[in-house]
């Protein structure tokens, strides 16, 4: 008996050759079937395109932002403006014609710069431009008068310690890449308190500079004193080291209102276009609608908010619905460390079986070069193909690993992810500073954006497999 059975088993192989059994006993798809059923979204691929690019909705994305943001301006974790975002976009939402649009409520850091204002006393006088960084404590009221010592990274202030005690450090480090230099800005104040300084200055995290101080967040660590910590110029922060290095003693006053507040309530806002066939599966397009409190938070992240936006948009204007939900959510008070995104994650782990992507754009949204992405192989090879359906706009490149505060979390739990990549170059000339305003902003750039967003969320979320894992 287990001779035939044996005769029987070797005849079927010539039938399903190349082909593995499921668990299921289902046979899946080769990569060939795959490659065959996206090469199908040819035409839809085109259409979106057509429509993003050279259609009615051309420009679309970049209208709707501007007047978002000139009429909303920048939008603080716990201010009344992202308060009156969130309120915007819901009804801009609703009146889109989105499905189960929706706020999720969470709880967000709120803390205010105040006034604050830099002078340096010896010397010269001259005023010094700069940004109080994320939770920095104020000065006493009648600020802070203390000699400069200029470091040019940690090490030079560790061997350099005895100098530190009573000062105010100037941070002059160079600028290699925002994900290096960074560090600067988030561990400068503690640092700084470790060898007994009184402030800390951080020579702003930008490739360029016109004069221009560039906040963002920073941490403090339990244990170590809290002290007064904010950007200025990259051109002050030259200059200090220039006057330092030839022996001129450097005094500064500094005066800072800085203040904390308890935790906030707000909201992430979330639309939909309900899946056909497999709702309950989803594909997560999404972007920050909080910005700092300076500029109009137009790039850092109303644009890739609003392209996020307009994937939705275009699907529903071409009268597609694919067979998993196409879900956007508008993170709140990412700027602090993704706050808002942590508590949708945990909201919604419980169904992380039925998340196939995560997608986030919040690294501009200028001319477009492909995807970023994080997933196994075979996953990598799917998005490779889908990229294909975009050659129309030589917009092809899958690049290595996702990048997103926001959809981390996902990530690291094994939820294939996808970032946006774009011309970086002139990008952190504005990032975190008064001059990211609708002047940064290309129409024609983001249309390419859009496209790009749209096909590879619509085509994932209609194809018969999950991505696999």
């Amino acid at each position: 008996m287990k001779y035939a059975f044996l005769i029987f088993f070797m005849n079927l192989l010539p039938q399903y050759a190349g082909k593995s059994l499921r668990r299921d006993d289902g046979y899946p798809k080769t990569f060939e079937d795959i490659k065959n059923e996206i090469a199908g979204y040819t035409d839809i691929a085109k259409a979106i395109i057509d429509l993003a690019v050279h259609g009615k909705a051309q420009n679309r994305s970049y209208e709707r932002l501007a007047v978002f943001a000139d009429s909303i301006g920048p939008r603080l974790s716990g201010s009344k403006n992202l308060d009156a975002a969130i309120k915007y976009m819901f009804s801009a939402l609703q009146e889109d014609g989105l499905e189960n649009v929706h706020l999720e409520p969470v709880k967000i850091p709120h803390w205010e710069r105040g006034e604050e204002f830099a002078m340096m006393l010896e010397p010269r006088n001259h005023s010094i431009a700069i940004l109080g960084l994320g939770s920095s404590v104020a000065t006493p009221p009648e600020g802070i008068t203390a000699e400069v010592i200029v470091v040019a990274s940690f090490e030079e202030l560790h061997k350099r310690a005895q100098e530190a005690k009573g000062k105010i450090v100037v941070y002059n480090e160079p600028f290699i890449n925002y994900g290096e230099t960074v560090r600067y800005r988030s561990q400068g104040a503690v640092e700084a308190a470790k060898v007994g300084a009184v402030a800390s200055l951080i020579r702003s995290i930008a490739s360029f500079s016109i004069h221009s101080p560039h906040t963002g967040w920073q941490n403090y660590q339990p244990g170590v004193p809290r002290i007064p910590t904010a950007c200025i110029s990259v051109e002050d922060a030259e200059m200090m080291s220039r006057m330092s290095f030839r022996g001129t003693k450097i005094v500064v006053h500094l005066k800072m209102g800085a203040k904390t507040y308890p935790d906030s309530p707000s909201f992430n806002t979330v639309a939909e276009i309900v899946g056909s066939k497999y709702p309950e599966q989803i594909v997560l397009v999404s972007g920050h609608l909080d910005s700092w409190d300076v500029g109009q938070g137009a790039m850092d992240d109303g644009g890739g908010a609003f392209i996020s936006w307009e994937a939705l948009s275009l699907i529903k204007d071409l009268g597609l619905r694919p067979k998993r939900t196409l879900r956007l959510v508008l993170w709140t008070a990412e700027e602090q460390g993704g706050i808002g995104a942590e508590q949708y994650y945990q909201l919604h782990k419980e169904n992380i079986s039925n998340f196939d992507i995560v997608m986030e754009s919040d690294e501009g949204t200028f001319k477009p070069s492909g995807l970023g992405f994080t997933g196994n192989a075979k996953a990598r090879d799917i998005v490779k193909e889908i990229m294909t359906l975009l050659q129309p706009i030589n917009v092809t490149d899958v690049y290595d690993d996702a990048d997103g505060t926001d959809i981390d979390y996902w990530m690291r739990d094994g939820v294939p992810g996808a970032s946006l990549r774009d011309d970086l170059s002139k990008y952190f000339w504005f990032h975190h500073s008064q001059g990211d305003t609708m002047t940064v902003q290309d129409p024609n750039q983001m249309n390419l954006c859009a496209a790009v967003w749209t096909v590879v969320s619509y085509v994932i979320a209609d194809m018969e497999e999950m991505l696999p894992r």
